[in-house]
């Protein structure tokens, strides 16, 4: 597996993925009614941001998005986001676009990553994040709308870097 920049052409291959990603309702808080172009304007960050893709070959397995947090006071503090593809999943995409964004962020300057929105029921992704050395710092109590589970807690998570 391979991780490289995000190029134009990776979107025919990403935008599966999110779309995938997203309907499932489980995780991200995206509309699942977005376009595919609705959908790029928001996965395809600008720099200073970065997007990359996990590919095997010429298949992408996966995508993720990094940058600053917030503009001005707070872009000393980076955040990321991440989606694999269904077929994927236990393969170790998830932790290698972990690292990746986390070297990426050391390397840009950052002094710490925060997620803002972790899923509470997304143990997998919880579980993955704990062990890369993020810390559960607060959680917004019924703050998603979980389509089997109703509604559950956004965790943040924070780590220095």
């Amino acid at each position: 597996m391979r991780i490289r920049e995000y190029t134009d052409a990776d979107w025919p291959s990403v935008w599966p993925i999110f779309r995938e990603v997203v309907a499932s309702g489980d995780t991200f808080a995206y509309d699942p009614g977005w376009s595919s172009e609705e959908a790029r304007d928001v996965w395809v960050v600008a720099p200073p941001g970065c997007t990359v893709v996990a590919c095997d070959g010429s298949r992408v397995l996966g995508t993720a998005h990094m940058g600053p947090n917030r503009p001005g006071p707070g872009s000393h503090v980076s955040t990321a986001s991440f989606m694999v593809a269904r077929d994927a999943r236990g393969r170790g995409v998830g932790r290698a676009l972990g690292e990746y964004a986390l070297s990426w962020a050391r390397e840009q300057g950052y002094a710490a990553m925060q997620f803002n929105a972790v899923v509470e029921s997304n143990h997998v992704a919880v579980r993955l994040w704990q062990a890369l050395g993020f810390e559960i710092i607060g959680t917004v109590p019924e703050a998603f709308e979980h389509p089997t589970l109703g509604r559950v807690g956004l965790h943040v998570m924070y780590r220095r870097l």
